[in-house]
């Protein structure tokens, strides 16, 4: 056997030995991943419940709270311990450009400051480029926390 011939087939020999994986990393099957009944119960439990987002110390200073990093992303919540029946909560992420939109007590809407399109309070498109609604959430205070939950 000549040395190019080895080289040829040593290079061949792994070239098919790492094809596996080479496969393995490109499909995206489920069923390699090894997940209990009860985690997938847990997390589905975990998205549905009320998640925490601030507290009503936060909301009262400013009549608003932004966070970005919740549970179930970001959200804004409007209003006040004292109006709580009347909290406000959406994904502020505007749906023409994905802008973080404000919310504007004194027009009592939601504006996006990239290209002005306008949301009511119930997150639907009034005005602007936008053409989707924002994502609502439903809202509460309870113990001093305010809570959200996915509409």
């Amino acid at each position: 056997m000549k040395r190019r011939e080895f080289f040829n087939w040593v290079g061949l020999g792994l070239l098919a030995s790492s094809l596996p994986v080479a496969i393995a990393a490109c499909t995206n099957d489920s069923s390699t991943t090894a997940s209990s009944p009860s985690e997938t119960a847990a997390t589905k439990t975990t998205a549905e419940d009320w998640q925490k987002v601030g507290t009503v110390a936060e909301l009262d200073k400013t009549g608003q709270l932004l966070v970005e990093n919740s549970p179930i992303g970001a959200v804004l919540v409007v209003g006040t311990s004292k109006e709580a029946e009347n909290l406000t909560a959406v994904n502020p992420t505007c749906t023409h450009k994905g802008c973080t939109v404000e919310w504007k007590t004194d027009k009592d809407r939601f504006v996006c400051p990239c290209h002005d399109a306008i949301f009511t309070t119930e997150g639907k498109v009034n005005g602007g480029p936008a053409q989707k609604p924002l994502k609502t959430y439903l809202a509460k205070i309870e113990s001093g926390s305010v809570l959200v939950k996915s509409a």
